[in-house]
């Protein structure tokens, strides 16, 4: 039976995210499916999925919430590859390890409004194609560096051989970027070899589901339940409107409702169901998108 609603995955390393919501859509019967934020395919952690009409919400949960992430990653010194993460070719090495200090010390500078430049194995757009795309057929190109906002990052220390850390940022700043760029302060390489998301425009890893559990639930025809949250989850701080049972079919239909409520984007509701997200500008909802 077709559903819809939001499943926060908790993905796994190895796994490309639209290959995921791909395999989440199909065992809730439906083809139509869409994410927020893709993840790394060697990144773990929050990757919102989509499934069906909650794919009609994706530009408005990515406006509504901040669109802060947060990340936990962990780097080496001593070696650089061409994706940025252990994924990648070997492309350079030197023997400049950073201590503690020299990290804690270099901080500062990342924290803030900063210029960053993408990674060249990354899916910003350079001349109407992906940089990815561009490198994986040995097309070199310059990536302009891009305007990004660090809120917070922590060095959490040296453990099992690699440096830790945590950082909440905004959408569009690349991890690798980040330790690359902390690494190149003292003459040094770095080289990413974990990255996990636990937050996301909203989504916390606290309600985030593995995907191996979902597929063992459908293979023993178990009912999603809880892990498949409603359409309207995630719609953050826009406010309620509700709408009488005649106004509702109306509005459904596309037709524009009266209001003495003030302008502005709502939540449409009618008898507790959701139906939809309006605009109102002067006393008239107008649909944005229905359900």
């Amino acid at each position: 039976m077709r559903q819809s609603g939001w499943i926060i995955l908790d993905k796994d390393s190895g796994l490309f995210s639209r290959t995921a919501g791909g395999r989440i859509a199909r065992m809730l019967g439906t083809k139509k499916y869409g994410h927020i934020g893709t993840l790394d395919p060697m990144a773990t952690g929050v990757l919102p999925i989509a499934i069906g009409d909650a794919t009609k919400m994706i530009p408005f949960i990515e406006n509504a919430n901040p669109h802060i992430k947060e990340y936990l990653f962990s780097c080496k010194f001593g070696f650089e590859t061409d994706t940025l993460d252990i994924t990648g070719r070997e492309t350079n090495r030197n023997d400049i390890i950073l201590s503690d200090e020299q990290i804690i010390r270099a901080l500062p500078d990342f924290i803030g409004r900063i210029s960053q430049t993408p990674p060249m194995y990354s899916a910003v757009h350079v001349n109407g194609a992906r940089a990815h795309e561009l490198a994986r057929h040995n097309k070199i190109v310059e990536i302009p560096p891009r305007s990004v906002e660090i809120y917070e990052l922590e060095y959490l220390g040296l453990r099992d051989s690699s440096w830790h850390f945590r950082m909440r940022c905004s959408t569009g700043t690349y991890v690798r970027s980040v330790a690359r760029d902390i690494a190149k302060k003292y003459g040094a390489l770095a080289t990413v070899d974990m990255i996990r998301r636990t937050s996301a425009n909203g989504f916390d890893i606290k309600s985030a589901v593995k995907l191996d559990f979902l597929e063992n639930l459908f293979n023993n025809k178990g009912c999603f339940g809880e892990n498949l949250k409603p359409v309207d989850f995630g719609l953050g701080d826009i406010p309620v409107l509700n709408l009488i049972c005649k106004d509702a079919e109306f509005y459904k239909n596309g037709g524009f409702v009266k209001t003495d409520v003030m302008n502005g984007l709502y939540r449409v509701y009618s008898d507790d169901n959701f139906i939809g997200i309006g605009a109102v500008t002067d006393g008239v909802l107008h649909p944005k998108r229905t359900i």
